[in-house]
């Protein structure tokens, strides 16, 4: 059984260690990078839905609000996706 681990072991190379570790570090990026984006967009919208349901009239106004405020929170997601696709493919 020892004899089988350290033949394994021997068969490991610096650059599988590194191929793997690039595929954790993008995995972690896109995973903490998500997180952030995903609340501020949740936290966006109830609270301009509470918004639209105390003023009704300022529907409008309030969506429009939203939409771009998330648009803007959801960069941080796709900048965390660009680093995770050069971690990939270009280290």
């Amino acid at each position: 059984m020892l004899q089988e681990a350290q033949a394994v072991a021997s068969g490991i190379s610096g650059a599988d260690i590194a191929l793997a570790a690039k595929y954790i570090a993008a995995g972690l990026c896109m995973g903490i990078g998500a997180i952030g984006p995903a609340i501020g967009e949740g936290l966006a919208a109830a609270h301009a839905l509470d918004g639209m349901a105390r003023q009704p009239e300022m529907q409008g106004a309030l969506m429009r609000t939203m939409v771009l405020g998330q648009a803007i929170t959801e960069s941080t997601g796709i900048y965390s996706l660009l680093i995770a696709i050069v971690l990939l493919f270009v280290v």
